[in-house]
């Protein structure tokens, strides 16, 4: 092979290989690049997420009684009783906490009552609500959140049975099923049977 053919065939080589260089690393670069989108697209989202569950996990209670600064509270979803009387700035000296469950898991919008030393022999309901109406759509009673009043509406209750169904949700928690109202004291089948179709849990 003669001298020009030799020259031309490297020359064509090399530009076979600047070509193929040239590709792979525009190549790299746009995978890169898409890469780099991807994932600022992807913490993105991510974040986005976050931001949506932690403002949905507010919510918002009513302090009031023997606390040092009364009014309404933001909580995290799942606080406690506890955890709104810190809110509240603490209790007064003279505050009654002998019968308040602590532990108890508040809900929105409720309203939760300290009472004062000199009530401790009157009946008191601790935990109340903000709502003046506890039914849902279907006219039913929440047993979770009514007070004593709107528990009276329902069929075979009375103020002392009420009551009990409040320290019952304070010492014990939320009902899991309507029918775990049978577990209040005071209550069995047959008063179970005549208010089934007017409670709710929900």
């Amino acid at each position: 092979m003669d001298k020009p053919k030799i020259m031309k065939v490297v020359i064509a080589v090399i530009v076979v290989i600047l070509a193929m260089v040239y590709y792979f690393s525009t190549h790299k670069r746009t995978n890169d690049y898409e890469d780099i989108l991807t994932n600022n697209i992807v913490v993105e989202n991510k974040t986005q997420e976050k931001a949506q569950t932690e403002e949905k996990s507010k919510m918002k209670v009513y302090v009031t009684g023997e606390v040092n600064i009364p009014g309404v509270i933001e909580l995290e979803e799942g606080a406690r009783i506890e955890d709104a009387v810190k809110g509240a700035g603490g209790v007064k000296a003279q505050a009654d906490l002998n019968n308040i469950n602590l532990a108890y898991e508040v809900s929105d919008g409720e309203k939760i009552y300290i009472p004062n030393v000199a009530e401790a022999g009157e009946e008191v309901s601790t935990f109340t609500e903000t709502s003046t109406s506890n039914s849902n759509s279907n006219g039913k009673i929440n047993i979770n959140k009514a007070n004593a009043t709107e528990l009276t509406s329902i069929p075979g209750i009375g103020a002392s049975t009420a009551q009990k169904i409040i320290t019952y949700r304070e010492e014990n928690g939320k009902f899991q099923a309507i029918e775990d109202i049978k577990k209040v004291s005071g209550i069995g089948d047959s008063k179970y049977e005549s208010m089934k179709d007017f409670i709710a849990v929900k």
